[in-house]
């Protein structure tokens, strides 16, 4: 059944508003800013099992320099189920410390709460549950930068869920720039590494094409991601 597919992703992607990876960097849109994210259609599978995602969409408002909001989910559809409703959120980012993500010197740091939204379509019990993440970003703005993520979360099936991750990006000023992500998400007694290599690509000033390929094993079952979207920025 196509619907265990979706509880799997469900459970162990959290996805917290950085295209196209699960997790995130130390920034938040400028204020009076929307920074729209959206996967108009990915795909994924496990073992026999596979699903269309559309969308992928986050929607990140700058109300307050220095904060973000943050709303977020992702329509999951299968050939012998029901849509469902997973990676639901709300959430409120801050910048703790400015640095190279600001255009100033040294570590960016930035802390993200919020509200696991209850997953919809996919059988069990499924209930909102808080969240808490902590990012830090550093680098060299003409060769790399690097991401590492830490978020705890109860997650919607009321389980503990800890997440591990860390972001590369190759020449963050090129056009064309390659990515990689590497996560370890430890969700009750399971856990799951990840790994997703992919580029973004800068068509103009405010907008942004991404591409990328996602190996995880959940339950010790590999599962595969193809992810595809865009980021829009604009000013109000």
């Amino acid at each position: 059944m196509s619907w265990v597919l979706a509880a799997s992703f469900a459970l162990a992607s959290p996805a917290y508003a950085y295209r196209p990876f699960d997790g995130t960097d130390a920034d938040v849109a400028e204020y009076r800013t929307i920074e729209l994210e959206l996967g108009p259609l990915g795909y994924l599978r496990s073992e026999d099992k596979s699903a269309l995602v559309a969308p992928a969409a986050i929607f990140n408002l700058g109300f307050l320099p220095r904060w973000e909001l943050v709303i977020q989910g992702t329509g999951v559809y299968g050939a012998s189920s029901p849509p469902s409703f997973i990676d639901g959120g709300v959430f409120v980012k801050h910048v703790l410390r400015e640095g190279i993500l600001q255009e100033k010197s040294g570590l960016s740091i930035a802390s993200e709460v919020g509200l696991l939204l209850p997953t919809l379509g996919v059988p069990g019990v499924s209930q909102a549950g808080p969240y808490i993440g902590l990012i830090a970003t550093y680098g060299w703005e003409r060769t790399f930068l690097f991401h590492l993520n830490l978020s705890l979360a109860r997650n919607t099936d009321a389980q503990p869920d800890v997440f591990v991750g860390t972001i590369l990006e190759g020449v963050p000023k090129s056009r064309v720039r390659p990515v990689a992500e590497l996560y370890v998400d430890r969700h009750g007694n399971a856990t799951t590494p990840s790994v997703l290599v992919g580029c973004i690509f800068r068509a103009i000033k405010h907008l942004d094409f991404d591409a990328a390929t996602r190996l995880a094993w959940f339950m010790e079952a590999p599962a595969f991601e193809i992810r595809a979207g865009l980021t829009w920025t604009i000013p109000l």
